[in-house]
């Protein structure tokens, strides 16, 4: 009797001691996944979207282009909106919005579909001219050969020229893909597989068409997209008594009165009368009027053009 009761002793403890080694087993399992979670949580966006947001800040892109640019170019929305929270957490950048826990609504279904995972890819190595690894893969077209409209980042219209940044994203070949390219001062860019390409004097639809004709023998039905990263080529320029003197990325067919309230306006003592664009074409200077006060009132709105890239605006 006395040993039956020690063999019951010792299952009971042997219980226990299982019990407990198994208890102690999954709190060290939680407690590991939960610091994994937190690491996760606090590692920084990708480093290329890092850059990415910092070259389109100093192309003077507002954050909702920025946004919209790089969602269509493949990034994940929230990661876009954390990459500038980051930056304007540490390269205190005014005017970027700070990561929330409703960064998820902020996204818009983008004009071009995006990859499934909400993360962004791994970098991939050195790409483009300037050292930066290649873009997220973008999106397939539709079904029926239709490619999806899709913003550039300018219009239409728009001539490439020296010193733009150019984004060339080739459908399911990173390796072909490109971001930002800066234009040089010879008018090409450099790109895998195709070496020096001239873009110079090309609309973005233009330079799509040049690539897929181009990557056509190397590649099965490339699909190529290309966006307008950053503008540095046109710009216009105002001097006189305005709230800003000096150089305006000319992004958009911008009139004189657009320019003039992109400088910050006229000040007080400005004559609003003798106003005046300077345009130089073909090595020979044209004067054309323009009357403030006058359009203001809704008269004279002919003396409102349309300006061109190199237009200089004079505000005595």
């Amino acid at each position: 009797m006395h040993i039956e009761l020690g063999e019951k002793q010792l299952r009971l403890l042997m219980y226990k001691a299982i019990s407990t080694l198994v208890f102690a087993s999954k709190v060290v399992i939680l407690a590991t996944c939960s610091a994994v979670w937190v690491l996760a949580a606090q590692e920084a966006p990708p480093k290329d979207l890092i850059q990415y947001v910092r070259d389109a800040i100093k192309a003077g892109q507002t954050t909702s282009q920025i946004q919209q640019n790089a969602v269509s170019s493949g990034w994940a929305a929230v990661s876009v909106t954390q990459a500038m929270a980051y930056v304007h957490d540490h390269d205190a950048v005014p005017g970027l919005p700070a990561a929330s826990a409703d960064d998820k609504t902020l996204s818009s279904a983008p004009t071009k579909p995006v990859a499934t995972s909400p993360a962004a890819p791994p970098s991939s190595p050195d790409r483009s001219a300037t050292g930066v690894a290649a873009r997220p893969e973008p999106a397939k077209p539709a079904p029926g050969g239709t490619k999806p409209s899709i913003s550039r980042g300018v219009p239409d219209d728009y001539k490439i020229g020296a010193g733009d940044v150019i984004e060339i994203n080739v459908w399911k070949e990173p390796d072909a893909s490109v971001r930002g390219a800066m234009v040089r001062t010879d008018g090409k860019i450099s790109m895998p597989l195709l070496k020096d390409v001239e873009v110079v004097g090309l609309t973005p639809m233009q330079l799509e068409k040049l690539l897929t004709e181009k990557l056509s023998s190397l590649i099965n039905s490339p699909d190529v997209t290309v966006i307008i990263g950053g503008t540095a080529s046109k710009k216009i320029y105002i001097q006189g008594k305005v709230g800003h003197e000096g150089p305006i990325n000319f992004t958009y067919n911008m009139t004189v009165m657009q320019a003039l309230s992109e400088a910050g306006g006229i000040t007080m003592y400005a004559k609003k009368s003798k106003i005046y664009v300077l345009r130089m074409e073909n090595g020979k200077a044209s004067r054309f009027p323009f009357d403030y006060a006058a359009v203001l009132k809704g008269q004279r709105l002919e003396t409102n053009i349309q300006l061109q890239a190199g237009d200089m605006i004079v505000v005595p």
